[in-house]
């Protein structure tokens, strides 16, 4: 998820910046260390049926892994971004790869679900500090003209692990045990610390430090305030589905386990474009072009719980929630920017860093709505249309701030 590129503008480094071609390599060690947590967001939704048989738990309360880890984003977003604020930048990102690792053996080591769900809380601690960060950084290793493309490539990495991490740690979980996806995890988290170690400059400015009573008042102000909503309700409707896709693909549509995998692959892909293609038509009147997205998600999610009883026409809807779902990230962080510029001026990138929390949010009560549902009447079937449901809470709250602000941006 994207972090601003006004907060990484705020910060100069002259001597780190780099105007031939190829890429700095410490941009490199951001992008790896991307990969990696972009990985263990989401690849408990492809393990969740195999957790929950290895420690006796239902498929719907293994689904709160999904929730603990983006509350654990969520959380330790805000607090730990000023708590850490005045922290060297090298050492801090060195120190939340650290945790990264811990939290992942610890995953793999849990000896009860209870204490996976505390390693995941801690693992999202890292995941919360490090894309509010890295993208600062990203912006110091580059040109100016280049700070945008540079942030683009760090947060490709995450673009990536939902391509190729989250299905292939599906496939070692469901033929080696979930401890050995958490396992790999830890590794992937020990070559992006080697390479964070190695390649990030030593000295790297954190820019000016607004005082707390002026980061604060982003909380208070109302027009922000609805962006966040909009965000955990328009984009976190998904994961009332997405949480238990893996079940839903095996037990209600048909499909064998391997196949997940390979649909898991499918849906990363799908996401990959529909991020790309969100970012190019949400750069003029963001709010406007998410009303239209919103709806069009909504409607596919609806679709689902028809198709989800028919193979290929499953397959199809499938493509359209993800491409749907990842295409209002980029207008969602282009509005709540503005909107700060706005009525807040200089405090953009905190407004950005607060939406990333929405959308950790917006996941965590997305999933545990979902279980809610599949232990309901309702059943697992019911997860896409009220999944619907939530996406339309976010369409009328676009609705109402495009108009308070239209014309004003």
């Amino acid at each position: 998820m994207q972090q601003v590129q006004t907060e990484a503008a705020a910060i100069a480094l002259p001597s780190q910046t780099r105007s031939g071609k190829g890429l700095p390599a410490a941009l490199w060690a951001l992008t790896i260390s991307a990969f990696a947590i972009g990985t263990t967001e989401f690849v408990a939704v492809g393990i969740l049926p195999t957790i929950a048989e290895s420690l006796h738990v239902s498929v719907s309360v293994s689904g709160l892994l999904v929730s603990i880890y983006a509350l654990g984003v969520a959380i330790g977003g805000p607090i730990l971004t000023v708590l850490t604020s005045k922290a060297p930048r090298k050492q801090l990102l060195v120190s939340m790869m650290l945790l990264f690792i811990a939290g992942h053996v610890a995953s793999a080591l849990a000896p009860d679900f209870i204490s996976l769900l505390i390693s995941r809380f801690i693992s999202g601690f890292a995941h919360a500090v490090f894309f509010g960060v890295g993208a600062t950084i990203a912006a110091t290793l580059v040109a100016p003209d280049k700070k945008a493309s540079a942030i683009a490539i760090m947060f490709a990495g995450l673009t990536v692990a939902i391509i190729v991490g989250v299905p292939l740690g599906t496939f070692i979980g469901q033929h080696f045990g979930w401890r050995a996806t958490f396992g790999g995890v830890a590794i992937l988290g020990l070559i992006a610390f080697a390479a964070t170690w190695a390649l990030i400059p030593n000295r790297i400015s954190s820019g000016p430090i607004l005082p707390l009573k002026e980061q604060l008042k982003v909380i208070r102000n109302p027009e922000v305030l609805l962006v966040l909503a909009i965000t955990a309700f328009g984009y976190g409707g998904t994961f009332v589905v997405f949480t238990y896709l893996a079940s839903l693909l095996e037990h209600i549509t048909g499909f064998s386990a391997a196949s997940v995998s390979l649909l898991l692959l499918v849906y990363g892909v799908a996401i990959a474009l529909g991020n790309l293609w969100g970012g190019k038509v949400s750069n003029h009147n963001p709010a406007k072009v998410l009303i239209r997205m919103f709806i069009a998600q909504a409607a596919a999610l609806a679709l689902f719980t028809l198709t989800a009883n028919y193979q290929v026409p499953a397959v199809v809807t499938l493509c359209l929630i993800g491409g749907l779902s990842f295409a209002t990230v980029p207008g969602l962080q282009l509005y709540v920017v503005q909107l700060a510029q706005k009525y807040l001026p200089g405090t953009e990138g905190i407004a950005s860093s607060l939406n990333i929390s929405a959308f950790n949010l917006g996941i965590a009560i997305g999933a545990y709505v979902g279980g809610m549902v599949v232990d309901s009447p309702l059943g697992l079937v019911s997860t896409p249309w009220v999944g619907a449901l939530f996406v339309l809470l976010g369409v009328g709250l676009t609705v109402w701030s495009y108009r308070r602000n239209r014309g004003d941006l």
